[in-house]
């Protein structure tokens, strides 16, 4: 059973932009608030942002200002809005709920590179 499938990854020159979609089971979906992370090379995965079912927001420090963290109830989808990339944004992102209880998927790559 897969519950997160991660698409919309690729490169991306630095200052381009990128939308990251991530569809998830219902079963979690609807009962759970909703995260994006990432892990770059030979670094712990990290949060990026996550959100609320009812649309309550954060972000990490280093993405605020770039990022937008929005989900599609009606699709079981969250996405991540991606701007102003900078090469330290590099990494594979997943999408989970917001603590991370459930088997990661594959995830997608992002590389940010001139």
């Amino acid at each position: 059973q897969v519950d997160f499938v991660e698409s919309g990854g690729g490169l991306v020159q630095p200052g381009g932009s990128l939308r990251l979609s991530c569809a998830a089971s219902a079963r979690i979906f609807k009962n759970y608030a909703m995260g994006w992370y990432r892990q770059a090379p030979e670094k712990q995965r990290e949060s990026v942002a996550n959100i609320t079912n009812g649309g309550n927001i954060n972000y990490a420090d280093s993405v605020k200002g770039r990022f937008t963290i929005s989900r599609d109830n009606a699709k079981n989808t969250v996405y991540l809005q991606m701007n102003s990339l900078k090469p330290e944004d590099t990494a594979v992102y997943y999408c989970n709920t917001m603590f991370a209880i459930y088997s990661w998927g594959k995830g997608t790559l992002v590389t940010v590179s001139s």
